[in-house]
């Protein structure tokens, strides 16, 4: 009974959706150049109008809400807007109309919204993309992007998804952890950050390892605050998220190549460019590509203190990982020099993790002590007592 009435209220949210793109298109409202609260009352009006002309029995309070989530529709994101605006929400992702889940403090959830159909979800898609002059069809079926408030996304349609348009969002947030709110959460002890303090005042080059929703980003904004004032500092991301709290920066951003397949500026080609800045630092948000070949090379060559972060689950895998990245990006090498590189470049590995409760935390910090016979012999800094006591 409750999906035949909810099937009921999404067939007349796409009625007055559609009846209300008309009423724009009649009265000639532009709705980019209208006031929100002259065009929030527009729709309220319109949308009683529609129920009283056809004699729908809704309550007030649907209609309120109808009138709330069609406002949505014509002026945002659809059924995403309320996810959107909820701080306490980090991810959200759509597997279809019908699925629609979110991570809360590290948990994923599924949520009670859903979309009317593939084409609804596609509108919204669309519309993230329009202002962006990107392109997504059958020939170009998956693009990243980024909605105005930095928030990332990732979109991907059939014939690749086979369950429907699917939609991944990484929310921006201006309220960054601090030190303390990491210490205070657990995320970390007093005595690591102490150590992670000394690590990057001391121009070690560092490497933050975790899988996904470690809060790998979070570490390096948190460690930005304690980079020497005097330092000149330049980021290669390929969508922007760190917030460094630092005076002398410069952000650089990856580009796509536009819909003729040209224009596409790697993070391999703006780490090259980002050495002939005189940087004394650099900070690349993911290492993932060729950008690995010439980050280690600048870390060897004068930029002690660069810092980046690498998709892996043990400090292990990380170097394990860097390897394959040279490997496949056409560094011509035997084993023993790609070793010696590696660990000649990189000091330290901060190793994160995610408890199955949710909560994020430094698991591990190793540094490196490479010997003749052993290029990646390490020393454990820092272990975290929940890992140690699972391990005893």
């Amino acid at each position: 009974m409750a999906t035949r009435i909810d099937e009921e209220y999404q067939q007349l949210k796409r009625q007055v959706h559609a009846y209300l793109v008309e009423r724009l298109d009649e009265e000639g409202v532009e709705v980019e150049r209208t006031e929100k609260s002259k065009l929030d009352a527009f729709v309220q009006v319109n949308v009683a109008q529609y129920i009283n002309t056809h004699r729908i029995p809704l309550a007030a309070s649907d209609q309120s809400m109808l009138a709330r989530e069609t406002m949505d529709e014509i002026v945002g994101y659809g059924p995403l807007e309320p996810l959107l605006a909820d701080g306490q929400i980090n991810d959200i992702l759509l597997n279809g109309p019908r699925s629609v889940f979110v991570e809360v403090a590290g948990v994923l959830q599924k949520a009670h919204t859903r979309f009317i159909d593939d084409e609804h979800v596609m509108r919204i898609i669309r519309r993230v993309l329009a202002p962006l002059g990107r392109r997504l069809d059958e020939s170009s079926p998956m693009v990243d992007a980024r909605l105005p408030d930095g928030s990332r996304v990732n979109a991907i349609i059939p014939p690749i998804a086979l369950d429907g348009p699917s939609i991944s969002i990484r929310k921006f947030t201006n309220k960054h952890l601090t030190a303390s709110d990491l210490v205070n959460r657990g995320s970390m002890t007093r005595e690591c950050l102490d150590l992670l303090i000394s690590i990057v005042q001391g121009r070690r080059n560092l490497l933050v390892s975790g899988g996904t929703g470690t809060g790998k980003t979070t570490i390096l904004n948190m460690l930005s605050q304690y980079l020497p004032k005097d330092e000149r500092i330049v980021t290669i991301e390929d969508s922007a998220e760190l917030q460094l709290e630092h005076p002398h920066i410069v952000r650089l951003e990856t580009r796509p190549a536009n819909a003729e397949g040209s224009g596409r500026i790697s993070a391999r080609e703006l780490v090259i460019n980002a050495l002939r800045m005189r940087p004394d630092r650099v900070i690349v948000g993911e290492v993932r590509s060729g950008e690995i070949i010439e980050l280690l090379q600048a870390m060897n060559t004068g930029h002690e203190g660069s810092m980046s972060t690498i998709h892996a689950n043990t400090s292990k895998d990380a170097l394990i990982r860097i390897e394959t990245l040279l490997a496949v990006n056409g560094y011509d090498a035997g084993e023993r020099a790609i070793g010696r590189l590696i660990s000649s470049s990189l000091d330290v590995i901060v190793q994160l993790a995610r408890l199955p409760s949710g909560r994020r935390l430094v698991s591990e910090i190793v540094a490196l002590t490479p010997t003749k016979d052993d290029p990646y012999l390490s020393r454990t800094l820092y272990r975290a007592k929940e890992l140690s006591e699972v391990e005893a």
